[in-house]
């Protein structure tokens, strides 16, 4: 009895959020990942991964092409089954009540679920029964959904007609009918064109603060216009995760790149506070590394002068996300799963 009081309020739960009456902010966590493992065979395409996403935030999830992304999607979305762990979404486990934590999901996967031959409202409340939203509630969900994706002006349209964007946008549509808590976005800016991907990435923006995003894509500065947290799996196994600030922050290399007019001998800055190591590049500048806490800058320039090197340029060096990313993921072995400090 306890067990059916159980499901029947969380069919209730979500009836209700699917009605339009909305849902109260909560502290738990939408997605919980628990040491999720799937295996091909003898293959680990995901190895005891663990992470968590809460309500508002935008999770980047980022992998080179077979690093176990699209599993561990597949899997969230509850496509494929776990060979280890278990997965909850708001608080209901995946495998022992598939289908009301399908409910609180919305999946856009990297090729949209389209009907081309179907108009834009007609495909739309073909998914709103899908998602088992009640008559007197469907032209309400259609006319949402087309509001947030900026549809409202298409909507007698064939969906075959549209460009590319529009198409991306009636997929994303079809993820959030039924207001879910949780969407997953699978490369939603694939082959779209810059101003495609500028209107799709505001879209994501704004979903974010009414539900929880995943988001999959190989577009690293997508990431960091998006994003509030990343993560990088590679090998199976996360090996990054962080948010967009200490992201940021990795990507501060801790050099600086200095030119004299005179010819000055390395050796002469091995002894400025912080440096670990000074480098001659082709060009005679010098790349000089320090520590993450203690820039030499202000005792370099003390000492050109001093000696008159004539120093004429100091840049400090930065690293792009995609060198951050190819680091991460060149490494033999992903031993250590480097965490954000909270």
């Amino acid at each position: 009895m306890a067990d059916f009081r159980g499901e029947l309020n969380s069919y209730v739960t979500v009836t209700i959020r699917r009605a339009g009456y909305g849902t109260q902010m909560n502290d738990h966590p939408l997605v919980c990942v628990e040491n999720l493992s799937c295996f091909y065979g003898s293959r680990a395409a995901v190895d005891d991964i663990s992470f968590e996403l809460r309500r508002g935030e935008v999770l980047g999830f980022l992998g080179p092409n077979g690093a176990g992304k699209s599993t561990t999607m597949q899997v969230i979305a509850g496509g494929l089954a776990p060979s280890e762990g278990r997965v909850m979404i708001n608080g209901i486990d995946l495998l022992e009540q598939p289908r009301l934590a399908k409910a609180a999901l919305g999946f856009l996967p990297e090729q949209p679920p389209l009907y081309r031959e179907l108009t834009v409202d007609e495909y739309l409340r073909y998914c709103a029964r899908l998602n088992r939203i009640s008559r007197s509630h469907i032209s309400q969900a259609v006319q949402s959904a087309k509001e947030h994706c900026g549809l409202t002006a298409v909507g007698v349209r064939l969906i075959g007609s549209l460009s590319k964007g529009y198409q991306q946008r009636v997929g994303i549509a079809q993820a959030i009918i039924h207001s879910p808590d949780v969407v997953i976005l699978d490369e939603p800016t694939v082959g779209l064109d810059p101003v495609q991907i500028r209107e799709i990435r505001h879209l994501i923006r704004v979903l974010g603060e009414q539900h929880s995003v995943i988001l999959s894509t190989h577009i690293l500065p997508e990431v960091q216009s998006t994003c509030d947290r990343v993560q990088i799996i590679n090998k199976g196994r996360l090996v990054l995760c962080d948010t967009i600030g200490g992201l940021e922050r990795r990507m501060q290399n801790f050099s600086l790149t200095a030119a004299f007019r005179r010819r000055v001998n390395p050796d002469e800055l091995n002894d400025l506070p912080g440096v670990m190591a000074v480098d001659v590049l082709p060009d005679q500048r010098l790349k000089i590394d320090h520590l993450a806490d203690q820039s030499p800058a202000e005792a370099l320039v003390e000492r050109s002068v001093t000696r008159g090197w004539g120093l004429y340029e100091l840049v400090p060096e930065r690293m792009s996300l995609e060198d951050v990313f190819v680091n991460i993921t060149s490494a033999d072995q992903p031993d250590q799963l480097e965490v954000a400090a909270s």
